[in-house]
């Protein structure tokens, strides 16, 4: 007979312990615990003689080991395409178009004559259908259930066996098994331990979509994660129309892609050149403004950054970064102030990359001090100006990785005055189209350009 106990889990992060507690000393988190009931199973033990091992110089790889999906964004972040019997989770806010996405990839995996099998746990196939002809998609290879209960999805799966997999969400299936409740750490865990060993069994390519908490992070334990083979991240503003795929974890691939779309009637579109949407709208003549490449993987962006530096009010003067690392704003007005000599102690400064976009790179630093330094004299800088260049403690200006994959974007887009750090310019070919400056720290920048 199996033994049945109870034991505590943080629903924010997982930790187990057999009393209740107040808070969790793991994620900090107050009032997370919640009590399940667990049983302990004898495990079944495997004949030795049946397991066989291989050489990995031995195992071929063929192409078809990777399907495209016709979206080149998505197949972008995807590291060249879904591959076959992996599990990747895809987050994101509430409404931000993680099921439109999925259901338009099924569609497009359909027609390419693969049986795709689309379960959802929170719409009724009507619900679906309405949406698919919203959506204008029409395939006779896709198959829909509205199912939460494991057992009934298993059995659906070993009957249509199918090439693509698509869970939706699996915070609402549940293992009858387990007494718990939907959503509940040992649910997630267990929903996703089984789906991870029919995907990798059968060779399934499966999508499982994941909640997200108030602060971002996939709802659930974090196993959840470590148990996939790709987490993405679907990002955008609720006000923006334009949503950003982000792999944060990604087995058969790059993590540091990122694929662009646009929110339509028609469901999302592909945006293939992001650099001209994201600095379309630019003011002219106004000062606090300037376009930055930036580099989302392989792939070069222009991002337009604004500045505006205003009196403060009271006596501690605010500073507010958005889409930016507020720390590293921070750090470009303590280098303006010790370097430069600009009084910023009763000013308030506000930084934002704008079209919703968010961006750690270092290379950006130069900017944030062209921007700022902009808005605090009120000088416009030339329209046609791009600057690129991490920005140390004590002004000097260090080189950026890929120099020239960022300013041969900047020249396609119209820009003819490039500033770069000096010790770039030694590694780089001749570009036609674009003057290139090489300075060594912000005041020779700045007096570019705010004079030039």
């Amino acid at each position: 007979m199996a033994k049945t106990k109870t034991k505590f889990i943080c629903q924010n992060c997982g930790y187990e312990t057999y009393k209740w507690l107040g808070k969790c000393p793991s994620c900090n988190e107050w009032n997370s615990f919640a009590e399940e009931i667990y049983e302990k199973r004898k495990g079944i033990k495997k004949d030795l003689r049946d397991i066989s091992v291989e050489n990995l110089i031995d195992v071929k790889i063929d192409q078809e080991d990777r399907i495209k999906t016709s979206i080149e964004e998505m197949d972008r972040v995807l590291g060249g395409g879904v591959v076959k019997g992996s599990l990747i989770l895809v987050g994101g806010d509430p409404g931000i178009g993680k099921s439109t996405l999925l259901i338009q990839i099924a569609n497009n995996l359909s027609l390419r004559k693969l049986k795709v099998l689309y379960i959802s746990g929170e719409e009724s196939v009507k619900q679906i259908k309405i949406r698919a002809e919203r959506l204008d998609l029409k395939s006779n290879k896709l198959y829909i259930l509205s199912e939460t209960n494991l057992d009934i999805i298993k059995g659906t799966i070993e009957k249509i066996s199918p090439d693509i997999l698509i869970i939706d969400s699996i915070q609402t299936v549940y293992n009858p098994d387990i007494t718990s409740a939907p959503g509940s750490v040992s649910q997630v865990r267990e929903g996703t331990h089984i789906l991870m060993n029919i995907a990798k069994r059968k060779n399934i390519a499966t999508f499982i979509v994941g909640h997200v908490t108030k602060d971002g992070s996939i709802a659930g334990p974090r196993v959840l994660e470590h148990m996939v083979d790709t987490v993405l991240y679907f990002e955008g503003e609720a006000y923006h129309s334009y949503r950003i795929l982000r792999a944060i974890k990604n087995r058969f691939g790059s993590t540091n892609e990122i694929g662009m779309f646009e929110m339509r009637d028609v469901g999302l579109v592909e945006v293939e050149n992001p650099s001209e949407v994201l600095i379309s709208e630019r003011p002219k003549n106004t000062s606090g403004t300037i376009v930055v490449p930036t580099l989302e993987g392989t792939r070069p962006m222009l991002v337009e950054l604004q500045s505006l530096v205003s009196p403060t009010m009271f006596g501690m003067p605010r500073r507010a970064a958005m889409g930016i690392d507020y720390n590293r704003v921070t750090l470009m007005i303590a280098v303006l102030e010790k370097k430069i000599g600009y009084n910023m102690e009763n000013y308030d400064v506000y930084a934002n990359i704008v079209g919703g976009l968010k961006t750690k790179e270092p290379a950006i630093d130069l900017g944030i001090i062209s921007s700022i330094a902009s808005s605090y004299r009120d000088l416009p800088i030339n329209s046609k100006l791009t600057v690129m260049g991490e920005v140390g403690l004590t002004g000097e200006v260090r080189r950026v990785s890929f120099i020239e994959k960022r300013i041969r974007e900047a020249e396609k887009l119209g820009f003819n005055i490039a500033i770069i750090p000096k010790a770039n310019m030694k590694d780089l070919n001749k570009i036609d189209g674009i003057n290139i400056i090489g300075v060594n720290n912000v005041l020779e920048t700045l007096d570019i350009v705010l004079e030039g």
